[in-house]
């Protein structure tokens, strides 16, 4: 039932594996499992979430429906066991949480190993594209001027390191309790889909970024988090490129914005998976204000942000027609044609 999905998850994990580790053999240079921000290095990262979604799910559900009485937490927890946790969800939950960990790791080595592959950057162009489109203005001066650079860029930035926790979270969220199990599939095939196309894009038109690439425009920049981060990156860069570093990845990549991309990507899974209209409000509005903080902190063009919305839309209509949904009213609205691969939904 799921076989489309089953072929295109693990299609793409093997083809990012084979992508990394030939890159690696020819340039003598290790794969790495690069170190994430929250909750450890990326290989306990998400066993921890999806240890902890188990427990989320297990422990507060006995407690209340047992009414805290010992003698009935055991029924309860068997029910759960048997109606949840049954043989599709855990396939589920392992296929999509091993597929999307292998491209994603993938996914950094790659980005570290573009300045080795091709030291030809396009930020020049990208930028009088910018300045083009605004007519002769530069949008991150646009936006300073605006929103003013102090209380915002710590608004901004909070918004825009909230993109960090927000990946591994949301992955585990739709696999361990999608309502629909195809929604869980839609979701991790339309990530593994967004980072390879993503990567794609970083050897297709490689760039650093505005905020590297022209430094003076953000110096009137409050220093918040954001800035350490990008400052973090640019060490991490030149140890991996000047000092010879092999034991971590550097991390600058501008074409095209997976920030712009992946957020809105979890928006356009909100909106056609989840009936809580608070919850779509607000993550249509992070995904606004992520765009905004990608020009204002100078992490992108407007190009940029273009091309990850366009990645983003191709993953999710494709990882749809993989999982089997049904796009309906011009692709307004969906639903899905299975269920399990016992009860179908829709045979039309």
């Amino acid at each position: 039932m799921y076989r489309r999905a089953y072929v295109l998850m693990i299609g793409i994990a093997a083809a990012m594996g084979v992508w990394a580790l030939t890159e690696a053999l020819v340039l003598g240079r290790p794969l790495v499992d690069p170190e994430g921000s929250f909750l450890g290095p990326s290989w306990l990262r998400l066993p921890l979430l999806l240890g902890g979604a188990v427990l989320i799910d297990l422990v507060p559900r006995t407690l209340w429906k047992s009414r805290m009485r010992p003698s009935e937490m055991k029924p309860v927890l068997r029910d759960r066991l048997r109606t949840h946790w049954t043989r599709e969800r855990l396939v589920l939950v392992f296929l999509g949480i091993a597929c999307f960990y292998v491209t994603y790791v993938c996914y950094r080595n790659l980005k570290s190993y573009l300045p080795f592959m091709n030291d030809t950057l396009y930020d020049r162009e990208l930028h009088l594209l910018d300045r083009a489109l605004l007519f002769g203005h530069d949008p991150a001066i646009l936006l300073h001027n605006l929103l003013g650079t102090t209380v915002a860029a710590w608004g901004l930035s909070y918004v825009y390191l909230w993109f960090l926790p927000l990946v591994p979270i949301a992955v585990t969220i739709w696999v361990v309790w999608s309502r629909n199990l195809s929604y869980g599939y839609w979701f991790v095939t339309a990530q593994c889909i967004a980072w390879t196309l993503g990567t794609v894009s970083y050897y297709a038109l490689p760039t650093l970024g505005p905020g590297l690439e022209y430094v003076s425009v953000y110096a009137d920049l409050t220093p918040t988090p954001t800035s350490s981060l990008m400052e973090s990156l640019v060490n991490s860069r030149q140890g991996v490129l000047l000092g010879g570093i092999t034991g971590q990845v550097q991390s600058v990549a501008g074409f095209a914005s997976l920030h712009c991309g992946i957020t809105l990507l979890v928006a356009l899974m909100v909106q056609y998976t989840v009936n809580s209209r608070p919850l779509r409000i607000f993550f249509w509005c992070n995904f606004a204000v992520t765009v905004v903080a990608t020009l204002y902190f100078g992490w992108h063009y407007i190009a940029d942000d273009v091309a990850g919305m366009t990645l983003a839309l191709v993953s999710f209509y494709v990882a749809g027609l993989a999982t089997g949904q049904r796009f309906d009213h011009g692709g307004l609205t969906s639903h899905p044609t299975t269920t399990t691969s016992k009860i179908p939904v829709d045979h039309d």
